[in-house]
This record gives structure tokens, sequence and C-alpha cells, in this order.
């Protein structure tokens, strides 16, 4: 069985891909939390930031899931606001890639990262997360590079998901309802489908996919009806 680091798999779409995989693979999450479903899964309670990682000899595939969703005007946007977004979705990616980088290679594993639609369409509100989630594609590219033959990289970039990460976005109809219609689908993601196509790009299947960016996203960035 395949041994997958899931980096906060206790919520949202880190929960969804333990689910999917937790049947077919080794499963070692790191999070702050517990997970729902802790049966058969190895979990260690600490903060990627600042806690030591532990050490894994061989990794068949590596997820990393912190982010955070910071909307405001560039007026209400602080330079710690921007910090502490980078520090989530870019140094803590690096961190976790750097300790881990000769376990993903001993093993020619595979790391799938997470961006947004907002890195190529430009949002009001965004710039913050679209600062920190254009560097995640750069890094995976380059990496993809370095690695080349050794480890894959590749990035999903979903829109809005159902987690509790997006609450303030789906609290009522009205809004859920405006979000879906924003969509040329009609619809905005749940976890399982970001899931899906994460479990793709860990499995043998992609063994020819590395460096991409996949836009998740219901039509927006692509098609106007």
């Amino acid at each position: 069985m395949k041994n997958i680091l899931i980096i906060g798999g206790s919520k949202g779409i880190g929960a969804a891909i333990i689910e999917e995989l937790k049947s077919s693979c080794n499963i070692i999450n790191i999070s702050r939390s517990f997970p729902k479903e802790i049966n058969g899964i190895t979990h260690y309670s600490l903060d990627v930031l600042t806690d030591s990682l532990p050490d894994i000899d061989s990794l068949d595939g590596l997820v990393y899931c912190p982010g955070s969703i910071n909307l405001k005007t560039l007026s209400r946007l602080s330079l710690e606001d921007f910090e502490n977004d980078f520090r989530i979705n870019v140094l803590g990616a690096i961190k976790v890639l750097k300790h881990y980088e000769k376990s993903l290679m001993n093993a020619e594993g595979s790391v799938v990262l997470f961006s947004t639609v907002a890195t190529r369409l430009g949002m009001p509100f965004h710039s913050s997360i679209a600062v920190s989630k254009s560097a995640i594609e750069g890094l995976a590219k380059s990496l993809a590079a370095e690695h080349a033959t050794k480890v894959r990289y590749n990035v999903i970039a979903p829109t809005v998901t159902n987690t509790e990460l997006a609450t303030r976005l789906l609290r009522t109809e009205k809004q859920q309802d405006s979000i879906k219609n924003r969509h040329p689908l009609k619809k905005y993601l749940q976890p399982s489908e970001v899931a899906s196509l994460a479990t793709y790009l860990l499995s043998n299947h992609s063994s020819a996919i590395s460096g991409q960016v996949f836009p998740l996203d219901a039509g927006i960035t692509t098609l106007k009806l």
C-alpha cells in the first residue's frame, strides 16, 4: 500500500481526501486537530508552521491542504495580513516539502498543492490570497522541473468549495444561489469532487503529468455563456 501524507486532513478537502484514500493507502495525517475518522490512520497533532515535523522514510504522496480565505479591499489589508496568508499557504508548504524531499524521492512520489481560480481570473478582494497562491503555482512548476523523473508536483485550483473555510460565503440560500449563478455550470464544489482529482494526481494513472495547474472551476475561468 502507498504511504500518503496529508497536511491538514482534519477538515474540508483534506478530510475528503482521507475518506477517499483510507481503504487503499496508509494515511499519515498532520494537523492541529484530530480528523473525524481516526481509525486506521497515523495522526500527529501539531502545527506545521511552528512545530518539528516527524520523520518518515518513504512517501508515495504528499498533499498540503492548509489555506486561508482573507477577502478584503487593499485598503483594509495590512502587511501582517499578507504575511500571515503567505506563511500559511507558501512557507508552510515549503517547510513540509523541504523536510520530506528525500522521502518523496525515495519512492518517486507525487505532490498535490492547492491554488485558487483567483490566480487566473481577476477577482476583487482577493489580492492577498492571489499573491500566495500564485507563489504556490510557481513553486510547483519549479520543483517539477528540479525533481523531474523523481517527484511529480501538480496543483489544483478550485473555485468556491463547500467547506468550513468558506462558511461565510455560503451562509444563506441567497448567497449559495448567487455563487452558483456566477459559474457557467451553475454550481460550486463539494470537497469530494476536489478529493477525486487529488486522488487521481496521486495515483499511477497520472504518471505522465507534472508541473500542471488544474482549474476545478465549474467553468468560471474559461466559459462565458
